[in-house]
């Protein structure tokens, strides 16, 4: 997956390479999880309530992203940070153990052949579906998780948000950004991102300004991946820190309140 997905982004760029091997990922799991996915998410977290936390955070790695953020959403605040917990530190699953919970599914929500079983939570697992969580359940489990391991919570806040996905602001959030940004920093950033942030960057800014970004990315020669990636760090830190204090708004994020009129 790691090389497929290194192949995808230099052919289709990054973000429409996620999109893909998301929908590839779907299609390699268990037809007996895949019973879920048009069960109401209120439903599912009915049938939860009954269930270890880990058997939960382990069905809901195998949910895409905006299926288990709406799961999650319906369970209460103290088993949201348990199952949250339990994803992020989750690693390989015995197929025995997918096979047998497959079953328990298979028995409760229909009949289904069984395929081969892999999967695996982690960080990034978490971090997708708080992406799309409601802001107020987000911030519960964040914190829980930072009372819990503040090493797992900061892993986990970093794959939140991610340098390209800047494109995912809105001119205006774009432009207030800037503000908040130290031009140097920025001319690093760009040395290694795809044309699509480096677009919606100089759209937003004074040909001016963009001229005198271009020429200080020229001028400054060959860089350091780390000194780029700690530059890429400071900017997604400052969006993180808008978007808390509401001054910006990231598109896509999931909830009720994610309503751009």
């Amino acid at each position: 997956m790691d090389f497929a997905s290194e192949i995808l982004e230099k052919a289709v760029g990054h973000h429409k390479a996620r999109e893909i091997l998301t929908r590839l990922e779907s299609s390699f799991k268990s037809r007996g999880f895949s019973l879920l996915k048009d069960i109401d998410p209120k439903q599912l977290s009915g049938f939860f309530q009954n269930e270890h936390p880990q058997t939960t955070a382990l069905i809901l790695t195998q949910l895409n992203p905006q299926h288990a953020a709406a799961v999650l959403s319906e369970l209460g605040p103290e088993l949201q940070a348990e199952v949250a917990l339990r994803i992020a530190t989750m690693e390989k699953i015995s197929p025995d153990v997918l096979k047998e919970i497959e079953a328990t599914l298979e028995g409760h929500f229909g009949n289904s052949a069984g395929r081969d079983l892999s999967v695996s939570g982690g960080a990034k697992a978490i971090a997708e579906i708080l992406n799309l969580i409601d802001s107020s359940a987000e911030k519960n489990i964040l914190q829980s998780l930072e009372a819990e391991d503040p090493d797992l919570a900061a892993e986990v806040k970093n794959m939140m948000f991610v340098f390209d996905d800047l494109i995912l602001l809105d001119d205006r959030s774009i432009q207030r950004l800037l503000k908040d940004v130290e031009t140097k920093d920025l001319s690093i950033a760009l040395k290694a991102t795809s044309d699509e942030v480096k677009t919606k960057i100089f759209k937003n800014v004074s040909e001016r300004v963009a001229s005198m970004i271009k020429e200080e990315m020229e001028f400054m020669g060959p860089t350091r991946l780390s000194d780029v990636e700690s530059a890429q760090g400071r900017i997604v830190e400052a969006v993180r820190r808008l978007e808390e204090e509401g001054q910006i708004i990231i598109s896509g994020r999931g909830g009720k309140e994610d309503i751009i009129v």
